[in-house]
């Protein structure tokens, strides 16, 4: 590579990682506001806080990664046509497909970090990020319960504690139960206290009452107690299994899900489109930078700028990704579509690949004929 490519890609190296790490950060920030809750109501340190949020950075990044890779591109040629610098190297003899070689350096390793991340470190962060989760919410909801207000434990799970005593027990407990959508109860506890067994927290409940409605009779059935032991955990306990969903699972499973778990025709249709857009979405970087270097790089030079090339790059781009997603909103309901996903993928990208290594030839006006 000579020196002049080797300039251009490091500028589009250190622009690529500044937006990207720019954009995500940005992207984890507002996101991450959907946990802030947990620390603020419900005691949740603020180490566990950027530990459960910072496994959400893989996913953004492989989303955003095609993106932020055109937009560089986009910027930084957009910069060097203004500044005369493309002037300056298409006399030195570089031609739009030299001039092309340091971007298509650039989006090949975005787009085999693109299938890095989509087939390994995405399904592996994103798992760990719903087992915490999961854990925090179910494992850890005994700890979070705050006095005073009724606790939301998931899974229609509601706890209300009127105090806390020094040594961990509570006063004044009301617990409503609607894990059992068919007979949800209510349960009111003069006092309690808290213990895990295995990794399951439960509350045992002293001198209180169990309100039960019978959905068939409407008759309200009531049972009094001295002493009665109830799991925190929204899901049935310990041996629970919690349900994966797509971005959890690695493109073999997807294609190939265990025939063991009850998974539905809808999710097994879910799956298949998750696993070709894995497969598929790093051609989309490579395509996106075709795309802008074909429009771009031809094309002779004018004095009054570029605009309109810029603009029809932006809505060629944005097109592109549009009809990405709406593709592959559409193969989820029907199958026979998931070739339109490669198709999407690629096909912009060959178009303009082949433009760009053989431009249209500038139409040279005819001769006015010699006088006669």
């Amino acid at each position: 590579m000579s020196r002049l490519s080797g300039y251009v890609l490091r500028q589009l190296a250190i622009g690529l990682i500044a937006v990207t790490g720019g954009l995500a950060v940005l992207i984890w920030l507002t996101q991450s506001l959907r946990f802030i809750e947990l620390v603020l109501n419900r005691g949740l340190s603020l180490a566990v806080f950027f530990e459960l949020t910072v496994f959400m950075l893989p996913n953004f990044i492989a989303v955003i990664l095609p993106v932020t890779t055109f937009i560089v591109i986009l910027a930084v040629y957009s910069r060097m046509e203004d500044d005369r610098e493309l002037v300056v190297m298409r006399a030195a003899g570089m031609g739009p497909a030299a001039l092309a070689r340091p971007a298509l350096v650039l989006a090949g390793v975005a787009a085999v970090i693109g299938w890095a991340m989509n087939l390994w470190i995405v399904p592996e962060s994103y798992r760990a990020f719903r087992e915490y989760q999961f854990e925090i919410r179910n494992r850890m909801a005994a700890v979070l319960l705050q006095e005073g207000v009724f606790n939301d434990l998931g899974g229609g799970l509601t706890v209300y504690v009127r105090a806390r005593d020094g040594d961990g027990s509570f006063r004044g407990i009301m617990v409503h139960d609607a894990r059992e959508a068919e007979a949800p109860a209510t349960i009111l506890a003069e006092r309690g206290w808290l213990s895990v067994e295995g990794s399951t927290p439960r509350v045992t409940l002293e001198n209180g009452t169990r309100q039960e409605v019978d959905r068939r009779t409407g008759t309200l059935r009531l049972l009094s107690f001295a002493e009665n032991t109830l799991s925190l955990a929204s899901g049935a306990g310990p041996e629970e299994v919690r349900y994966r969903d797509a971005r959890e699972r690695g493109v073999l499973e997807l294609l190939h899900p265990d025939p063991a778990e009850r998974i539905s025709e809808r999710d097994r249709a879910r799956f298949v489109v998750e696993a070709h857009q894995r497969l598929a979405g790093p051609l989309t970087t490579l395509s996106l930078a075709l795309v802008t270097l074909a429009v771009l790089l031809n094309g002779e030079f004018s004095r009054h700028g570029k605009a309109g090339r810029v603009l029809t790059a932006v809505g060629l781009g944005g097109g592109l990704v549009a009809l990405g997603v709406g593709i592959g909103n559409l193969a989820t309901r029907e199958l026979g579509l998931v070739p339109l996903i490669w198709a999407q993928a690629a096909l912009p990208g060959l178009v303009a690949l082949v433009w760009l290594l053989n431009p249209p030839r500038p139409r040279v006006p005819a001769a006015d004929p010699a006088p006669g």
